[in-house]
Order: C-alpha cells, then sequence, then structure tokens
C-alpha cells in the first residue's frame, strides 16, 4: 500500500519538475501512478498545511506551488487604522511570517523606510500619509522598491486600481476581501520557489491555454465557447508614452479580468498570450457576463489613464490633449467559431514533426495562430529584473 509520505514525495516531486500544477494535472498523475482522490486531498492538504506548497485560484484554474525553505522569518507590515479589520489581516496572514501592525500612515512610512519589510499591505485611506503615498514613495526608493505591495480597499475600485497599480502596487484586493485569497496571494509572493511570482505573467500559460483549446474543440456542448479578448491600441499607445505605461494598462486588465472571472465563477477560464491578448473560455452566458463586467469597469477608467498620461482634467473634458491626438485604447472581443480553430490546429500539426505531434501541446506562436492573433505587434518578455515589453512594426490588427 501507498503510503502517505510517498504520496507527498510524488506530489512535491511533479511541482518542483514543473514549478506550478494544476489541480487537474494533479489528478492525471494521482491517476496514472494508482493514487485515489482521498489520498490526493489528504497529501495536498497536508502539504498546505505544513508550508511546503500552497494553492491559488487564477484564471479559473487551482494551481499549486513549491514553497521555499527559508530558516529566517519574512517580514510583513500591515497599515490599516481600523483596528479590527488590521486584525483580521494579520489573521488571515496566518503565522510563519513576522508580522508587524500599523495604524497610521506617517508613522507606517517612517518605519519602513527604518525596517525594510518584505512585503507591505495597504489600506488607502490611512491617517497621516494615505496608501497610494505610501505605496509610490516604496516603489521610488532604491532601497525599498522589491518590497511587495498590496493594497487592500473598500474605496471604489475604478480609478484606484489604475493608481494603485501605476504606483507600483502588485497587487489590488476589493474589501471585503476573502481571508484564504490574502493568506495565498502574500504566501506565494514572498516564499515560492523558483521565479519571483507576477500576477501578470501568472496567469494560465500555454499549457493550460492549450488544454482549454483541446476541450473547445472535443466539446460536444454548443454552449462551450472560447474567444480573444485585444487590447486594441496598446502599441500605439506604447509607442506614445512608453513601454512602462503599456504594462501598467495590461496589469490593469489582467487584473480586472481575474476579479469579473473570480466573482462570476462556475469554471471560468481566462489566460494569457504574452501580447496584448488574453484568452477567456467557459459556459457562453458566464463569458458573456464576465465580458460586460470588464468592459464596464475598463471603459470608466479610460478617463482616469488619459487623465495620468497628461490630458485636461476630466471635468474639463478629455477629447483634446494639449496639441496632441489621444490614441485610442479598447477592448475588443472575438468568438473564435470552432471549425476555424479546428482547421488551424490542423495546420499547425501538419506542420509539426512525426515525433514532435503532440495534440494539447502547443507553443505561444502555434496558439496565436489557432486562435487568430497572427498579426502581433506587442511581444510580453521576462527576465531576472521583471516583465518587457516590446513593441514590434506589425501591422493594424483586425
Amino acid at each position: 500500500m501507498v503510503s502517505i509520505d510517498d504520496i507527498e514525495a510524488d506530489i512535491i516531486s511533479l511541482i518542483n519538475d514543473k514549478q506550478q500544477v494544476t489541480s487537474d494535472e494533479l489528478s492525471a498523475f494521482a491517476a496514472s501512478i494508482g493514487m485515489n482522490d482521498e489520498m490526493l486531498k489528504r497529501g495536498l492538504a497536508e502539504l498546505e498545511s505544513a508550508n511546503i506548497i500552497a494553492s491559488r485560484s487564477s484564471g479559473g484554474i487551482l494551481t499549486y506551488y513549491l514553497l521555499n525553505d527559508e530558516p529566517s522569518l519574512r517580514r510583513i507590515m500591515i497599515v490599516e487604522d481600523d483596528k479590527n479589520i488590521n486584525k483580521l489581516m494579520a489573521l488571515s496572514v496566518g503565522k510563519g511570517f513576522d508580522i508587524v501592525q500599523m495604524y497610521d500612515g506617517g508613522e507606517a512610512l517612517q518605519k519602513i523606510r527604518n525596517e525594510k519589510p518584505d512585503l507591505v499591505i495597504l489600506d488607502l485611506m490611512l491617517p497621516g500619509a494615505d496608501g497610494l503615498e505610501i505605496c509610490q514613495r516604496i516603489k521610488k526608493d532604491p532601497g525599498l522598491s522589491d518590497t511587495v505591495v498590496i493594497i487592500i480597499s473598500a474605496m471604489d475600485a475604478t480609478s484606484n486600481r489604475f493608481k494603485g497599480i501605476k504606483y507600483g502596487a502588485d497587487y489590488y484586493v476589493k474589501k471585503p476581501f476573502d481571508p484564504g485569497e490574502l493568506r495565498s496571494l502574500v504566501t506565494i509572493f514572498l516564499k515560492k520557489k523558483g521565479k519571483k511570482f507576477d500576477p501578470l505573467i501568472d496567469l494560465p500559460n500555454e499549457d493550460k491555454i492549450s488544454a482549454a483549446l483541446e476541450k473547445a474543440v472535443e466539446s460536444t456542448n454548443s454552449s462551450y465557447e472560447i474567444s480573444r479578448i485585444r487590447l486594441e491600441g496598446l502599441a500605439s499607445f506604447a509607442r506614445r508614452f512608453g513601454n512602462s505605461s503599456a504594462i501598467t494598462i495590461l496589469r490593469l486588465v489582467s487584473q480586472i479580468l481575474q476579479d469579473k472571472a473570480r466573482e462570476v465563477g462556475n469554471n471560468v477560464f481566462v489566460g494569457f498570450l504574452n501580447s496584448d491578448d488574453f484568452i477567456i473560455a467557459g459556459d457562453n452566458k458566464n463569458v458573456l457576463e464576465v465580458r460586460n463586467r470588464i468592459s464596464s469597469e475598463f471603459n470608466a477608467v479610460l478617463p482616469f489613464i488619459y487623465q495620468s498620461e497628461g490630458y485636461k482634467p476630466i471635468e474639463k473634458g478629455i477629447e483634446d490633449m494639449y496639441g496632441a491626438e489621444k490614441p485610442p485604447l479598447s477592448l475588443v472581443y472575438k468568438l473564435i467559431k470552432k471549425d476555424s480553430l479546428i482547421e488551424r490546429r490542423a495546420e499547425i500539426l501538419k506542420k509539426k514533426p512525426q515525433e514532435d505531434q503532440n495534440i494539447g501541446a502547443y507553443t505561444y506562436d502555434e496558439l496565436r495562430h489557432m486562435l487568430e492573433s497572427d498579426d502581433l505587434d506587442i511581444t510580453i518578455t521576462r527576465d531576472p529584473n521583471g516583465v518587457r515589453l516590446s513593441v514590434g512594426k506589425g501591422g493594424k490588427h483586425s
């Protein structure tokens, strides 16, 4: 009989090899070695309880990460003036960290400079100095810029999420927050083994998008759909305002999309094609609901985006800049028809060498072709210094 220690060792080995593993991949792996669901759940629960692994649901996919075993405690500073909420945040983060609780923004800023915490959880409305000011000062200080900042606020996210991301916040969480989500975010930000966790890059990758594509091909459910969300105009926006501003917009859309998919639930899948395209899949009613919600928030935040780049204040109108035309930004949705998907998929498989014809495993270039996103004008890469955006000379998007 397989022991729980053997099961846990197999789980750790699999996650270590792949850096991150989905619940579906773990279930398939368990079945391949004769491990039943009950033993798998027990092994995962014990490993999470021991802080050896952590899980997070993102883009409709539950993903497990292997954590570093560090002898020293990572320091977290919670800055929230409501003592009850501050206490709830501390309890949510849980044990295994050195937690410092602060209630005044001005005092917290001085303490942050002196103690250099690894992660700061910030409310926006604070006495002394507000959360956005603290975030901006942290990220502009060379000695603090690597500090992870999570903003948690009950204020309207329409403009505040954008401002927080623009000022360098790593994630924006709306109140009331899910304690489990906060704990998983903090744990993965600080302890994830391998590459530093980034909510943009860590959206479901090519393996998971490939699986969603195969599901769309094989599904007999006529209500299941896969579609593309393009950030139309991002290349022109980057050329005018710089790559950093364009990455801010991508992060904004990524976090809104993850929020809306989580709100709608019902297994709505979202992924990122490492360009100006996102993928969304699921039951067409749920996909439409996510699309409507993200469109509403994105259109509401657009005036603040333009204002931040020098356009006239919102109350005076934004139709004209100081002598320059406004580069348009919009979200464009395209349903990928099943017959087109099957045809393009067949083209890809035909070009592959016989030994590489592994259905369900595609590169980003192959996925873009199948999802009708060949006219690539933006590419996202990652190096030790973080996310980088490159603007090509591609033609106008269709």
